[in-house]
């Protein structure tokens, strides 16, 4: 073969080559965004996904999407600087492009954040148990303009914009959380569900001694006296 044909075949390659998928990871919690580059560090390696960029707040995550304008932003619900929602609503796709897709990687599973999320513009919405391997899958059917939901979370959407009866009242919810922070919801949540104290450390990369306290905050600013009411509180509100 000459230099010539050798050349040819090399190009020919490259042109047939899908490019990588271009991704921002965005989430306050540095474990947790370096527990995502390793799930994506096969596809990496593969040239299937380029990690451009990080961000721990709304306005770290703004100024990354600007400047680098990645394919997906993996993006945390809640976050520092007004959530998730507002990274999409000041960092716009240019009209007449299909420009940065969304796709939310959350802890929670409720109706409103989910609700919310979509609403506010984001392609997806999967949850943090998700394999490194659905991950992968999940940024490039998203890169691809597909929308993507874990299998639960699909039902939350349909009756949301179907004007189902059955779609969760999200205003009111949204209102009996507005006491809580973002990590006593994250913990209320979890607790409400039945994990114990170090599942949910474990879950959300803290201490015993942090679930406990805020564990204490969320009984007093609910006036609530035990886990067994919190759970009922928490099931009235559909946030299981």
């Amino acid at each position: 073969m000459t230099a010539e044909q050798q050349g040819a075949g090399q190009a020919a390659t490259g042109a047939g080559r899908v490019p990588p998928v271009r991704v921002v990871v965005v989430d306050d919690h540095a474990m947790f965004r370096a527990g995502v580059r390793a799930e994506l560090a096969g596809a990496v390696g593969r040239g299937e996904v380029d990690l451009v960029a990080e961000a721990a707040d709304v306005a770290e995550a703004v100024a990354a999407v600007r400047t680098h304008a990645p394919d997906v932003v993996l993006l945390d619900v809640h976050l520092p600087g007004g959530g998730g929602v507002e990274v999409m609503r000041q960092a716009p796709a240019p009209a007449g492009t299909p420009g940065t897709r969304y796709l939310a990687l959350s802890v929670s599973d409720a109706a409103e954040d989910v609700i919310g999320t979509i609403r506010g513009g984001a392609r997806g919405y999967v949850t943090k148990t998700i394999t490194g391997e659905e991950l992968v899958a999940a940024v490039r059917r998203v890169a691809e303009g597909d929308a993507v939901f874990s299998p639960r979370l699909a039902g939350f959407v349909l009756d949301a914009f179907t004007g189902s009866p059955d779609a969760p009242p999200v205003a009111a919810v949204d209102e009996d959380l507005d006491r809580l922070t973002e990590r006593e919801r994250e913990v209320m949540r979890l607790i409400a569900r039945g994990y114990a104290y170090k599942e949910v450390a474990r879950e959300l990369f803290i201490s015993p001694k942090t679930v406990e306290t805020h564990m204490g905050s969320v009984l007093r600013k609910l006036q609530l006296s035990s886990r067994h009411e919190l759970t009922r509180w928490a099931s009235d509100r559909r946030l299981l």
